[in-house]
C-alpha cells in the first residue's frame, strides 16, 4: 500500500528537476499523474514536448500510470484543461503541485517590463490558474492538497531576481490565504522551498568571489533534487490532514519550518509620533530588530531535531 494509493495529482513543471522526482515518487506512492510542462527553455522561451512525455513513460515503466499534457500554467483555460484531462483519464483529481518555472535574472534598473511579466506570468500568475482551476472539484468532493512552491529568493531576497523573488513571496500569501478559505473543506494548502541542483538553479550566475562560488557548489553537489521529493509526498497525503499554511524549506536531509510574518518589535508614544520624534525616539528603538540584508548562512544555528 502506498502513501497515494488512489489518488489523481496534476504536477506542472514535472518534466525535469524537482518536478519530475516529486511526480516519479508520487507515481511510486500509488497516485496517478497528469505530467505537465510545455518543454520551454530555463527562460520560458521555445517549447518541446518529449521531455513531459519523458517523465510519464519513465513512471509508466516502472509500473505506475500517468499521462503528459504541454499546456502552460500562464494560460486559465490551459489549466482547466490539465483538471479536465485528470478527470477524463483518472477519474478524479486530489493533487496540485506547482513547479513550473523559468528565470530572467537582472538587477532592478536593468529589467525590462517583459522580464518581469514573463516571470510573474509563470510563477505567479500559473499557481493562482493551476490552483483555481482545481478548488472547486476540491470544494465540492472536501479534499484536496494543494502544494505551493517558493523560494528564499521570495523569504529572504537575492541580488538579481527582483522579479522572481516577488512572485515567490506572494506565493507564501496565496498559499496562507487558500488555507484559511478552505480548512473547513478538507483541503490543505502548503508551502515548500526547495534548494537542489537543477537546470533552474544552474542558471543563476556563479558568484565572483571564489569562497561564495565554492560554498555554493558544495551546497548544490549536496542538494539531489529527488531528496525533495518525500516531503511533498506526505504533504500531499491524507496523513497530512494537520499541516496546513505552512512554509517549509528543504536542502537534502536540512527540513526546517519558516515562521509568518510577526512583529518583532514595537514602540508606542502617546499622541502619536512626528518625523523628528520617530528620527529621534522610534527608529533607535527599533533598530536592534531589523533584518539584516545578508541572507548567507540563514539557517545557521537553527534547533535541530
Amino acid at each position: 500500500m502506498g502513501m497515494l494509493d488512489g489518488r489523481v495529482a496534476i504536477c506542472t513543471g514535472a518534466a525535469r528537476g524537482v518536478g519530475a522526482e516529486v511526480a516519479k515518487l508520487m507515481a511510486q506512492e500509488g497516485a496517478k499523474i497528469v505530467v505537465v510542462d510545455p518543454g520551454v527553455g530555463g527562460g520560458g522561451e521555445g517549447g518541446d514536448t518529449r521531455p513531459a512525455q519523458a517523465t510519464a513513460d519513465e513512471i509508466k515503466s516502472a509500473g505506475g500510470e500517468a499521462v503528459a499534457n504541454f499546456g502552460s500554467v500562464a494560460k486559465f483555460d490551459d489549466c482547466l484543461q490539465m483538471v479536465q484531462q485528470a478527470r477524463d483519464t483518472f477519474g478524479g483529481l486530489h493533487i496540485v503541485f506547482n513547479a513550473a518555472g523559468m528565470l530572467r535574472d537582472k538587477m532592478f534598473h536593468n529589467m525590462f517590463p517583459e522580464d518581469w511579466q514573463a516571470v510573474i506570468d509563470v510563477h505567479l500568475t500559473g499557481h493562482f490558474n493551476v490552483n483555481r482551476a482545481a478548488i472547486n472539484l476540491f470544494r465540492e468532493q472536501n479534499y484536496g492538497r494543494m502544494i505551493l512552491v517558493s523560494s528564499t529568493s521570495g523569504l529572504l531576497g537575492n541580488v538579481g531576481q527582483v522579479n522572481y523573488g516577488s512572485a515567490k513571496m506572494a506565493i507564501v500569501a496565496m498559499a496562507r490565504i487558500i488555507a484559511m478559505e478552505n480548512q473547513s473543506k478538507g483541503i490543505t494548502a502548503n508551502v515548500i522551498c526547495p534548494s537542489a541542483d537543477t537546470r533552474m538553479t544552474r542558471s543563476v550566475p556563479t558568484p565572483k568571489d571564489p569562497a561564495a562560488a565554492a560554498l555554493r557548489e558544495e551546497r548544490l553537489r549536496r542538494s539531489r533534487a529527488d531528496a525533495i521529493a518525500p516531503l511533498c509526498v506526505f504533504l500531499a497525503s491524507e496523513q497530512a490532514s494537520y499541516v496546513n499554511g505552512q512554509v517549509f524549506h528543504q536542502r537534502a536531509g536540512e527540513l526546517s519550518l519558516y515562521s509568518h510574518m510577526r512583529p518583532v518589535r514595537m514602540v508606542h508614544r502617546n499622541g502619536g509620533w512626528t518625523p523628528e520624534t520617530i528620527a529621534e525616539v522610534a527608529m533607535p528603538s527599533l533598530q536592534s530588530g531589523f533584518t539584516s540584508l545578508d541572507s548567507r548562512g540563514v539557517h545557521a544555528g537553527l534547533p535541530m531535531e
